[in-house]
């Protein structure tokens, strides 16, 4: 029987400044008959994704980390993210970031992308407030399309048909930094977040929470975890309901934020070396579009002033957005001995987006918003898309642990399948009635834009890509030092069919190898310096402006870094150098912002710096500081050649605090704060128009007593008005106001 091997217990339970976790069973793998010819050395930090689980002995209050599951406080440890195995990050050659549900839950955001707003190497929140989608960049780039990924599994989407997670529902989140195709096969090079969903737990969850915020918008969500008893010999069967419904309004008149959903799981352990857990989801969507507004009456003033930050630019009585999503997949596991482990995860997921707006601006003349500036009198033509997408993930796995001499070995043999599936309509119409910014008027309703006078779809057809991809890793360790060496080959054959304007078939069939190599050495200090270079092939689904299909995006990047996590100290520190190149960047046409064109090549070289860390019972932080120099370095008009490109800030910088008193008769009570500096970015290619800079800070003051949780969380506190975005003169984005949401939780 093999001793328990220590540096699995990354944290225990004396890191009081975390919430309360029900103890974790630590045992040492069963005495078992052994299937494989070479025998697992003793070492730390080389196991299976999941340890395995046994029979049960004594429970301990040992927390025992899983990369799959929660983290104490505001500090992980271990992470599966940067090489599908169960890594400690101080061993792992690339930048990476976890934000646990702990710090979800302190600060509160209402969705994806403001989850990522204090982390390093993220510009959160670029379409400022637009409940759509998630709008995120990582390392300058535009990774909110191509780079969400669910439990391993890419979720990605092109058009319109875009998906939705919700906050109350991740268990952590995790940004890899830097190309991660070798591995995952397609993403931006920038980098991913994959979110790890909550997941049934041995012991016994019972919450439900409600809340509302100072605009209306109400919420009541649940989370329940239930372990069923069964017959002896039958293993181990635990489930889990998560669920929210959320209703109102937000900052803007006549655009609600309504999410509904509910996501079931069960997981099954038959036996001591076997993990079943079966994920599915369901949700509903419904918002309106945000505004396109114009750069003059919104970063600069116009005759009129500046338009007001809850105008609405569309009609209530056309407008609409609504998705409805569905999900369900599996996460399998199998010990075939003490050194090989199996594990495959799949996925289908289905998406239905319908979408119908009136739009600021004028067919007759893109580069115009205002009919009359001085009056403040805005063009109005519609818009309307269908977007249907099916998308089916099979990841399967094989890791074998060795030795060879005085080297260890964690092998990683992968065959990755995708599929993916749109049905695409978009349309326009022109005719509809300008409207006034500075006194807007809705009393007549209009007709439905669909079957306006003059419509016409300039997409109407269906796209499917087929990809297949093959991988090896090897994690190599020679004592302190850990050498990383990926390669993965991708086969890709994408097809579409139109008939906006008339009937094109078109396909195309590419090939591309991608790698990465990597080495870190692990101080008896805490220090771990580290280099890495890495190679990215992401195959994009989409037409451009021209109605061709996308070409396959591609990348390098080197990265020096040094990651620190001092002895005795619940934390770590790193700081990340980087030089990335993308090629074939797909970014807005500024002739026509509805649809994609793909650039040439843009660089980012940058400074990440990162701090993280539970330094007191009740006292955590986290903070980051980011600095690019992004430029075009390549393009078919020389002129952009060295300046930035739109909607792309440079600097960041953010910091947070929370304390929740231990002692006294203030015990329980806590409060926390934050604040998010956001560099400068431009609203045109030629770098003239400005948008500024700006800094925003967050608050938030909680109370726990007995199975009772109140907290009042007030994001954007001193209610800054600022323009979050402009993709170019004509297309510029509010962000968000002050918004502050009571909420009550009970646990029982």
């Amino acid at each position: 029987m093999l001793p328990f091997d220590s540096a699995m217990a990354q944290s225990s339970a004396a890191r009081d400044g975390a919430q309360n976790l029900p103890p974790v069973v630590v045992n040492p793998p069963a005495q078992r008959r052994r299937t494989a010819t070479v025998q697992r050395a003793p070492r730390a930090a080389r196991t299976a994704v999941a340890p395995r689980p046994v029979a049960q002995p004594p429970r301990s209050n040992v927390f025992v980390e899983s990369p799959r599951g929660p983290i104490q406080g505001y500090v992980a440890n271990r992470s599966s993210t940067g090489t599908k195995t169960n890594t400690p990050i101080n061993e792992t050659p690339q930048a990476i970031s976890v934000i646990g549900a702990e710090q979800i839950r302190d600060q509160k955001p209402n969705k994806l992308d403001e989850v990522l707003r204090y982390a390093p190497g993220v510009a959160a929140g670029t379409f400022g407030a637009d409940f759509r989608n998630d709008w995120f960049l990582i390392r300058g780039f535009k990774s909110d399309d191509n780079s969400v990924f669910v439990d391993g599994l890419q979720l990605f989407y092109t058009s319109y048909a875009s998906w939705k997670l919700q906050p109350f529902n991740m268990e952590r989140v995790e940004i890899l930094r830097g190309p991660s195709a070798i591995l995952y096969g397609g993403s931006s090079p920038s980098g991913l977040v994959n979110v790890v969903s909550k997941m049934p737990q041995a012991e016994p969850i019972r919450y439900i929470e409600t809340g509302v915020d100072n605009y209306g918008n109400a919420y009541f969500g649940f989370d329940i975890n239930t372990p069923i008893k069964l017959a002896p010999g039958n293993g181990e069967l635990y489930t889990r309901f998560v669920g929210q419904v959320q209703n109102g309004g937000t900052q803007t008149d006549f655009t609600p934020n309504n999410n509904y959903f509910i996501a079931p799981s069960v997981t099954w352990k038959p036996d001591a070396d076997t993990k079943l857990t079966i994920l599915g989801s369901a949700s509903y969507n419904e918002t309106r579009p945000a505004n396109f507004l114009p750069y003059v009456g919104t970063v600069t003033n116009a005759p009129f002033g500046r338009i007001s930050t809850n105008f609405y630019g569309g009609d209530p009585s056309t407008d609409s957005f609504k998705r409805e999503q569905e999900m369900l997949g599996y996460q399998f596991e199998r010990n075939l001995s003490d050194n090989v482990t199996f594990r495959q995860n799949a996925r289908y997921a289905h998406v239905d987006v319908n979408y119908a707006a009136l739009t600021i601006g004028s067919l007759a003349a893109p580069f115009s918003s205002y009919a009359n500036i001085n009056t403040g009198d805005l063009f109005r033509y519609g818009f309307a898309t269908r977007g249907i997408a099916d998308q089916a993930n099979l990841d399967s796995q094989v890791e074998y642990r060795f030795t060879t001499g005085v080297l260890s070995h964690t092998a990683l043999f992968g065959l990755d399948l995708k599929h993916y599936t749109i049905s695409d309509t978009q349309g326009l119409a022109a005719g509809y009635p300008n409207i006034n910014a500075v006194n807007p008027s809705y009393a007549t309703p209009l007709a439905p834009i669909r079957t306006a006078a003059g419509f016409s779809n300039y997409r109407d057809g269906t796209q499917t890509q087929n990809q297949i991809g093959v991988y090896l890793q090897d994690q190599i360790k020679l004592d302190r030092l850990t050498l990383v060496l990926s390669g993965r080959n991708d086969w890709v054959a994408a097809s579409r069919y139109d008939t906006a304007f008339g009937a094109v078939s078109q396909s195309r069939d590419d090939s591309k190898f991608s790698g990465r190599v990597g080495l870190i050495y692990n101080f008896d200090s805490g220090l771990a310096p580290y280099v890495s270079y890495a190679t990215s092939y992401n195959p994009i689904v989409g037409t451009n402006s021209a109605n061709q299909l996308l070409l396959p995006e591609t990348g390098e990047q080197t990265e020096i870094g040094v990651k620190y996590q001092p002895f005795g100290f619940d934390g770590h520190f790193g700081i990340a150098l980087f030089d990335l190149k993308r090629k074939n960047v797909v970014t807005t046409d500024p002739n026509f912002p509805l649809l994609p064109l793909q650039t040439g090549e843009v660089t980012s070289r940058g400074i990440e710096l990162e701090a993280v860390a539970n330094l007191a019972p009740g006292f955590k932080v986290v903070g980051s500081f980011t600095n690019y120099n992004l430029f075009t370095s390549y393009d078919a008009n020389s002129a952009l050649i060295g300046l930035v490109p739109t909607n792309t800030p440079r600097q960041l910088a953010s910091g947070w605090a929370d304390y929740t008193f231990q002692d006294g008769i203030l015990r329980g009570f806590g409060f926390g704060g934050g604040v998010r500096y956001v560099g400068a970015s431009f609203a045109d290619q030629a770098n003239t128009l400005v948008v500024p800079s700006r800094v925003l800070a967050d608050l938030a003051v909680h109370y726990d007593y007995q199975n009772w949780r109140f907290a009042v969380n007030a994001a954007n506190v001193t209610d800054e008005i600022y323009v979050a975005n402009c993709s170019s003169a004509f297309a510029c984005f509010y962000g968000d106001r002050r918004r502050i949401t009571g909420s009550i939780g009970y646990k029982w």
